[in-house]
């Protein structure tokens, strides 16, 4: 995955924070927010959830996989490995199984049933238009690389000075 895929998540994953009340009205009522970045130590590694919210009236996490391009099929394995460990690791006997959702700019409807068709989790993969405001106020990949080229260099020219 490009760099710069990886840091346009995690703005729209800000934004989405910085704005999760008028968020939280759109996903419908019932949403509670449990956190963003939702740290998980699954077999000794370390993983990050985009967003875990609880919902009050199906009784159960809801974890969304924020995903700026199309649906690849390996996401669907992904969010079964966080589903799972959310059931293990913060489910109580009163809560329903753990939902996961694959939020992606666009998906092959065809790779997303075969991805998700002997997968007994509950796992849904959805496209996402980001708002207008959004979209003009978020860097584009290309800005975001060349601020990141620019850091590194200057990083560079740092320490050979204090060398």
């Amino acid at each position: 995955m490009p760099l710069g895929k990886k840091f346009q998540e995690r703005e729209l994953e800000n934004a989405l924070v910085a704005h999760i009340r008028d968020f939280l009205m759109e996903l419908g009522v019932g949403f509670a927010f449990v956190g963003s970045q939702h740290y998980l130590n699954i077999g000794g590694e370390d993983f990050y959830l985009d967003l875990l919210f609880y919902h009050l009236e199906l009784r159960c996490f809801i974890i969304i996989d924020l995903k700026m391009g199309e649906f690849k099929a390996e996401y669907s394995g992904k969010m079964n490995l966080y589903v799972s460990a959310i059931d293990d690791q913060l489910r109580k006997e009163h809560d329903n199984p753990t939902i996961g959702i694959i939020l992606c700019k666009s998906k092959n409807k065809t790779i997303a049933e075969y991805a998700l068709r002997n997968v007994n989790t509950p796992i849904a993969v959805s496209t996402h238009k980001l708002p207008k405001q959004l979209q003009e106020n978020l860097p584009t990949a290309e800005q975001l690389e060349m601020e990141l080229e620019a850091a590194v260099k200057g990083l560079g020219d740092d320490q050979s000075d204090e060398l």
